[in-house]
């Protein structure tokens, strides 16, 4: 094995060192670089949303996965969460000062995507043509 390939490895493996200035990034990365979180900060730089708007306005996001994103958000301090005493109670999310800071990279991110997930796909196709054997599916 090359010596970049160990080192990348070795990026890639799990924090035994808390102090390692990896382990704290890496948790960052996996929050925000999930793709329903991206997803879910991208509707709410738009604005407060109730769940089911938000439900509706991510395509095949499952109320489960929505439930999980939106908490953890929240844990992360990126969304606030408000329960209204009504009957039945109403929810809303909305970005805190944090998440609202991080709308522009990930706003930007998925502009991105979308602008090149047509040529990416050619790509792919063109790939998976001259390499059967490598193909990823």
């Amino acid at each position: 094995m090359s010596g970049s390939h160990t080192e990348v490895t070795a990026l890639l493996e799990p924090c035994g060192d808390a102090d390692h200035p990896d382990c704290g990034i890496r948790d960052v990365l996996d929050r925000i670089g999930d793709k329903w979180s991206v997803l879910v900060i991208v509707e709410l730089a738009s604005g407060t949303r109730r769940f089911r708007e938000l439900q509706r306005a991510i395509d095949g996001i499952s109320q489960r996965m929505l439930t999980l994103t939106v908490r953890r958000l929240e844990r992360d301090g990126l969304v606030t969460r408000t329960v209204y005493p009504t009957v039945p109670a109403q929810v809303t999310y909305e970005l805190t000062q944090r998440g609202s800071s991080l709308t522009h990279l990930v706003k930007q991110l998925a502009d991105w995507s979308l602008e090149h997930k047509d040529s990416i796909g050619q790509s792919r196709e063109l790939y998976d043509q001259q390499n059967p054997d490598h193909a990823i599916r």
